[in-house]
């Protein structure tokens, strides 16, 4: 069935505004407007925006919209990304039973249990990096590239069995699969790449097995070659990029409210509420969670058909006026940080059946580097103007291209 827009559907993806921190000016006003509205993909189909917290979490844990890319309806922001979501899609791009099936894998490995045993193994990677970063006197650094990067992708290899010799090739594969304005014949290249090493990688694995995640999923009888790939793809990419991302704009949101990062130096207590804080007004994933409606189903007092395409705005949910309004007059609002909220109840992993399988390895990670590089580096600052940053808008991941720091 074919609709129509309606003439003031939103265009998406929406531009960004002045301030490179806040979603795109175009969902906060949507949002302002109704928890869910109408708006446009780029090839003319018209979708659903949903941008309430309380609608966001209903369409999430919903069954009756597929996450499936596969789904009549399913919305794209361009081609590249619908072609590496329909050809081979990963199990996060599945519903259940198949998702679940899946998930169940290599969900045990990433068990808040498991990662409060790792955590130690974590700390030592983070001190090394610094150790890195100050060797012979050195006194400035990318924080990106030198830190933010190397850390998680670390950590990620060392959990999968993926050596990190070969961390060039697939942080270069898995940028240009997640940035937005990669045409649909590159991002396949790099897909069949990447799965080509991972699966070349799992063979050597089932012959000469060791301690990690890719052995363990190699070793099953009853997962395809293709499976095993297509898992340890997903886990290698979402494994650093989000937790890189986060870190970096984490430590320049506390650069820019030195209050906030001093009150964090004096009680290193409050680390893991900031992490929450900061997951929440940072929510890297600017352009959304798509679904595909499968039945009838009205949110939000919205009629959303089966067929229907609908974008899930995490960003605008976790800057819900009433749901994180200061506790105390006087406090910060939703749009600004303040590192003593009580930010729990955010959506920056997603929420349902889907929600992240990383969440606590993530979070983990980032208490980790905030509160050692706070420790270790007290006089941390930015080598250039904030105007002269570049951020990464055309990406699935927000985040920054490069972070000049010195100390």
């Amino acid at each position: 069935m074919t609709v129509t827009a309606a003439p003031s559907a939103l265009a998406l993806p929406a531009p960004y505004g002045s301030c490179p921190y806040d979603p795109p000016p175009g969902y906060t006003a949507a949002a302002a407007r109704a928890p869910v509205s109408r708006s446009v993909l780029p090839d003319g189909t018209p979708c659903w925006l949903v941008t309430g917290h309380e609608e966001v979490r209903a369409v999430l844990a919903d069954a009756r919209f597929s996450a499936d890319a596969r789904t009549p309806g399913f919305p794209f922001l361009s081609p590249g990304q619908r072609q590496l979501a329909t050809a081979q899609p990963s199990f996060i791009r599945m519903d259940d039973p198949e998702h679940a099936r899946l998930r169940r894998m290599v969900a045990k490995d990433f068990l808040a249990r498991r990662i409060r045993e790792t955590r130690p193994r974590i700390q030592e990677v983070v001190e090394s990096a610094v150790d890195a970063l100050t060797a012979d006197g050195r006194r400035s650094a990318d924080l990106v590239g030198d830190f933010a990067l190397p850390v998680p992708s670390l950590v990620i290899c060392l959990m999968l069995g993926v050596p990190y010799e070969d961390h060039a090739l697939f942080q270069s594969l898995s940028r240009t699969m997640l940035d937005n304005t990669t045409g649909p014949e590159r991002a396949s290249a790099a897909h069949r790449e990447l799965m080509g090493y991972l699966a070349r990688l799992a063979e050597l694995k089932r012959d000469t097995p060791a301690d990690d995640i890719l052995s363990r999923l190699a070793a099953r009888p009853d997962l395809t070659p293709q499976e095993t790939a297509s898992l340890g793809f997903m886990l290698l990419i979402t494994g650093h990029e989000s937790t890189t991302n986060m870190a970096a704009l984490s430590v320049l949101a506390l650069l820019r409210s030195p209050g906030q990062a001093a009150r964090l130096r004096a009680d290193p207590g409050l680390v893991p509420g900031a992490v929450e804080e900061l997951l929440r007004y940072l929510t890297i994933i600017h352009l959304g969670l798509g679904r595909a409606a499968t039945e009838d189903v009205t949110v939000g007092g919205a009629a959303i058909r089966a067929g229907d395409g609908v974008i899930c705005m995490l960003s605008t949910a976790n800057r819900q006026p009433d749901l994180f309004a200061p506790e105390e007059p006087g406090g910060a609002c939703p749009a600004e940080l303040d590192v003593t909220r009580d930010a729990r109840r955010h959506l920056a992993f997603g929420h349902g059946a889907h929600q992240c399988l990383g969440h606590t390895l993530a979070r983990v990670e980032l208490q980790v580097i905030l509160e050692t590089v706070l420790r270790r580096l007290p006089g941390l600052r930015l080598t250039v103007p904030q105007d002269r940053l570049v951020f990464q808008r055309d990406t699935i991941v927000y985040g920054l291209r490069a972070l000049p720091v010195a100390w």
